[in-house]
């Protein structure tokens, strides 16, 4: 039985994440880029129907939907090599085109005012699904659309589809830079408090890291959006393989979920990849031999890992799970794990299994790497309270000064007062009182 999952893309970030991530799965499962299978994709075993589905004429089309109320990204698209392969229908532009000029509220009060709109096209394609699992969106919280658009999705698609899963890719600010958007920590907030509220599972990627992890192991030393955005693209095809892939264990979202998460709360993940390589980089494309010993301890190491935090004597894993793609024996993976183990390498949370958990799965056989193995690593790390906190003291500086907030109280939801922005802040601030909480183990508290 397929478990489908409709992806949304909100915004600039988003839909430009979202074209990565089509164009590697369709090379990943031997589709064209106008949707056709491939003639030399005749293995079969993969499970294409969790992501696509087959139009009249047997091409394949993407369960996503596209969002933006400026065009520019999506007109991008619509010119790219892959323009046919999206359906049309699930194609939102706004009419004006004047976007939401980085200010949350107008994409929050401009979501609700096309409603309709945007529900007739997740309702039509959850009524096209055998057996939806959930959501995907994708999106930045520092922005207007990606966050304002996308707060509203969450808190819309949370009351009209309470049992499916909405887990999001969110992409974080470059917090070690000084940012052109000035009133980025106001919208950080008021997306953290839909993110924590309403989604079921946040991956986070951290712009500062992503430029990082492109320095370091690409080689580059100004790295474009679109180099970036293919670090994302990995991590999220390799985050699905085992539900396009499925083995015995964690072949559905529930099931990746349910292990990774102790309590609804505390639903922050970060992510590490190994080996990164490129095929535009020359410098990237060196290897060495990978073992399944090799990518393990690669991932736990700080320089691989997603996001930017800072880890203090007390941080631990919560919970971590690595997918193993390639040639893996389950014996490699024992002695790995044992290793690790001996090495103390991994410092877990005292009152939970001191163990990591792996998922063996197959790598696409259209795409030749050089390496035999690579690997990812989902955990629940406590130094991701770091991030939020952060984002906290940066949202503290500006509020409290009451600088920029000019253009929020043109909005009516910030016109008689600006409550939203204090209320957000407090929950912002309880994921880390949860998180101090799990580390002394006190659960009752919870």
């Amino acid at each position: 039985m397929p478990r489908e999952l409709i992806t949304i893309q909100a915004g600039q970030c988003g839909n430009q994440i979202g074209m990565e991530f089509w164009s590697q799965l369709c090379a990943e499962h031997g589709i064209s880029k106008e949707g056709i299978l491939e003639d030399f994709a005749t293995e079969g075993g993969d499970r294409k129907d969790v992501f696509f589905y087959q139009a009249d004429d047997e091409h394949y089309i993407p369960r996503a939907l596209l969002l933006d109320l400026e065009p520019r990204v999506i007109n991008n698209i619509l010119t790219s090599p892959y323009a046919n392969l999206y359906n049309p229908e699930n194609i939102y532009l706004s009419k004006d085109g004047g976007g939401a000029g980085n200010i949350w509220a107008y994409g929050f009060s401009q979501a609700k005012n096309v409603c309709e709109d945007i529900f007739e096209m997740i309702d039509r394609e959850a009524d096209g699904s055998d057996s939806l699992e959930g959501f995907m969106l994708l999106h930045s919280i520092a922005g207007g659309t990606g966050s304002g658009m996308g707060s509203f999705l969450l808190e819309m698609l949370n009351d009209r589809y309470p049992k499916k899963l909405i887990t999001t890719y969110s992409v974080f600010p470059n917090n070690e830079e000084v940012s052109d958007v000035v009133v980025q920590p106001y919208n950080s907030i008021l997306t953290l408090r839909r993110l924590t509220d309403y989604a079921d599972c946040v991956t986070v990627l951290d712009n500062a890291a992503l430029n990082r992890i492109a320095c370091d192991r690409l080689h580059i030393q100004n790295p474009t959006f679109t180099q970036t955005n293919q670090l994302v693209s990995t991590v999220m095809s390799a985050s699905t393989t085992t539900l396009r892939y499925p083995g015995y264990m964690n072949n559905d979202l529930v099931g990746m979920i349910a292990s990774l998460i102790p309590t609804p709360k505390c639903h922050y993940l970060m992510t590490a990849y190994t080996p990164f390589t490129s095929d535009q980089v020359e410098k990237a494309k060196s290897v060495r031999k990978t073992t399944v010993l090799d990518v393990m301890r690669r991932l736990l190491q700080p320089k691989n890992k997603m996001v930017s935090t800072n880890p203090s004597k007390k941080s631990c894993y919560i919970s971590v799970l690595n997918i193993i793609q390639g040639e893996a024996d389950p014996t490699d993976v024992h002695k790995s794990l044992l290793r690790i183990r001996e090495r103390r390498l991994a410092q877990f949370i005292p009152w939970g299994p001191a163990s990591i958990q792996v998922a063996l799965t197959k790598k696409s056989p259209y795409i030749q790497t050089s390496h035999r193995v690579s690997g990812l690593m989902l955990a629940n790390h406590t130094s991701m309270a770091s991030l939020l906190k952060r984002t906290c003291d940066q949202f503290d500086r500006i509020r409290k000064r009451k600088a920029f907030l000019e253009q929020y109280k043109k909005d009516d939801q910030f016109s008689d007062n600006l409550e939203e922005f204090d209320v957000s802040r407090y929950f912002s601030s309880r994921f880390n009182d949860n998180i101090k909480i799990l580390i002394n183990y006190d659960l009752m508290a919870l």
